[in-house]
């Protein structure tokens, strides 16, 4: 496993399954402290997605916040059923996780397709969010666009070649650093072979294939610009410049249809789609400048 000192594993049950997360019950840190506030960390989907992808951001905050960084359903070490996944499996469960864990509104920084998702979720649920801090929320189909169509998203909706590429690539250490490489990050230098590693992990429990399949398929693809309207709780965006999967125009455009609750978006320049994982020190600066604006 890849935690960061002091953090350890617990699990919740969703309609689901058991969604695993991770929290502070050890020293340096105060242990699961509930009279801390509560900031909670979404990873986004892709071959091998895990709560890893914030693990080098969360315990920056770890002595002021009672940290919550949960396995989606489907992903990393959380229950994998085999099912066809949909948006509403993720608004449903990431509600069940808050209702579960938290008490009272919680600040939720979420990154790619599920920050969009996590809006969604908000619209619902508006008194379990304080503010939300998004990396890159896009729902994949904005403004109109089919990510459906896209030749990708055609080849793995064929039966048993999905399997096949699966295995063979997206379940493979070659066919993730190559995916780091040249869709998620913009500077290759920056891949440690941890991060292969993690990604490799999580790609590899059992069952894994049924919720990045959906993913790639587009099954969880949505107009977000549909939605975003309907937001009313606080929050900011921050968006990779050199996002391959959803340039930052889209951020901007989605800023403009609700500028009542989106009260900031900062573009990085020279990172990808998770700066987090790319330069999280720099994601670690604008979170906290966003938790003191959307106070």
């Amino acid at each position: 496993m890849f935690l960061p000192p002091g953090f350890d594993q617990h699990s919740t049950v969703t309609s689901l399954g058991k969604m695993v997360y991770y929290t502070a019950d050890a020293p340096p840190w105060v242990a699961n402290d509930r009279d801390l506030p509560t900031l909670v960390f979404l990873h986004g989907f892709g071959g091998g997605s895990s709560a890893y992808e914030w693990s080098k951001v969360y315990p920056a905050f770890a002595s002021e916040y009672r940290i919550l960084a949960p396995d989606l359903i489907g992903w990393g070490r959380s229950e994998h059923p085999e099912r066809q996944y949909q948006v509403e499996d993720y608004i449903t469960t990431i509600i069940e996780f808050l209702e579960q864990t938290c008490e009272g509104a919680v600040t939720v920084v979420a990154s790619s397709l599920t920050a969009a998702i996590v809006i969604r979720a908000a619209i619902v649920r508006p008194e379990l969010f304080h503010s939300l801090i998004l990396t890159a929320p896009a729902g994949l189909s904005d403004f109109g666009e089919d990510y459906t169509r896209s030749f990708f998203a055609q080849l793995v909706s064929t039966p048993v070649l999905d399997r096949v590429l699966y295995s063979t690539g997206i379940a493979a250490s070659w066919g993730i650093r190559n995916f780091l490489e040249q869709r998620q990050f913009a500077q290759a230098d920056r891949i440690f072979p941890e991060i292969v590693e993690a990604y490799l992990e999580s790609a590899q429990q059992p069952n894994a294939e049924y919720a990045a399949l959906s993913f790639v398929r587009g099954d969880l693809s949505f107009d977000l610009a549909l939605f975003i309207a309907q937001l009313t709780v606080p929050t900011a965006m921050l968006w990779g410049k050199r996002s391959q999967f959803t340039e930052p125009d889209i951020g901007y455009r989605l800023a403009a249809l609700n500028p009542q609750a989106i009260r900031a978006l900062e573009v990085i320049d020279d990172v990808g789609l998770t700066p987090q994982l790319e330069l999280p020190a720099v994601s670690i600066a604008l979170i906290r400048r966003f938790l003191a604006l959307l106070k």
